[in-house]
């Protein structure tokens, strides 16, 4: 009878050990990765992923009744929703959009960047979540530009910063900086620049949208992959950002965004 009580009472103490080792194991290794995600991922504010662009470039990224709108800003707050994160974008000069990255004032740039090597040597970029190309564009009725090589000596528009600028030099020294795509493709038509280089998407909007007189000339002259910086110290959120990406194209949501502003899913290429 003392063996068979004795018995009950072993299985019945090593069942409470195993129910209590359990529950203690899976609340450490809970609560125990959530505290080391929080120290790892960096944020300027607690809750948030702030994230950075000109404003400027619409339909990517532009202010409509003093609120951020357009393809960027939806991208962003996608991302910070599959991240746990409330969205918060902001806006910055474009030409110091990497040093504000850099000093702190937001988590990542959402705002349309090409991934280069140049720019890869001051922050991470995340798998892109479009691409594009740099294209030229001219005045609806200049009969003198026809392909690339005419741009010759011509005088160019490009955004102050962009890497349209380093299109621009292989042609000519006569280069015009404007504070954004629009002003800069606005001056076609009354011949104050020869020829605009900017994003492929940006003109065709510009020529849908708001009516310029204005039309691309040969095909892009490179690709780009616009994709997210984020700075070097904060490979966690790089790799949420990444997830989230891929997420939403295998569910459907990126292609929808997509359509939804440029009625074609522009991760084909």
């Amino acid at each position: 009878m003392m063996r068979k009580i004795w018995s009950f009472a072993l299985l019945v103490g090593t069942f409470l050990l195993l129910v209590v080792g359990g529950c203690g194991s899976k609340e450490d290794q809970t609560s125990g990765k959530a505290t080391e995600n929080e120290k790892e991922i960096k944020l300027v504010k607690e809750g948030k992923l702030t994230f950075a662009m000109s404003g400027l470039l619409k339909p990517l990224n532009y202010k409509e009744n003093d609120k951020l709108v357009g393809f960027d800003v939806e991208i962003g707050k996608e991302i910070a929703k599959r991240i746990g994160l409330e969205a918060n974008p902001v806006t910055n000069p474009w030409e110091t959009i990497l040093q504000g990255l850099k000093g702190n004032k937001y988590d990542a740039i959402i705002g349309s960047m090409t991934a280069t090597e140049e720019r890869a040597k001051q922050v991470d970029f995340s798998d892109p979540y479009y691409i594009s190309g740099a294209q030229i564009f001219v005045s609806e009725s200049n009969q003198s530009l026809g392909k690339k090589a005419d741009l010759t000596d011509r005088k160019i528009g490009v955004v102050q910063s962009s890497t349209y600028q380093q299109d621009a030099e292989q042609y000519t020294k006569n280069i015009k900086s404007y504070p954004s795509d629009v002003y800069a493709l606005q001056d076609l038509e009354p011949g104050r620049v020869d020829a605009v280089i900017t994003d492929k998407i940006v003109g065709i909007h510009a020529m849908k949208e708001a009516g310029l007189k204005i039309k691309p000339v040969d095909k892009v002259l490179k690709q780009e992959n616009i994709a997210v910086a984020v700075n070097k110290d904060n490979p966690i959120l790089l790799a949420e950002i990444n997830r989230a990406i891929a997420s939403m194209v295998e569910d459907g949501t990126y292609k929808k965004i997509s359509e939804k502003w440029f009625g074609v899913n522009l991760l084909e290429k």
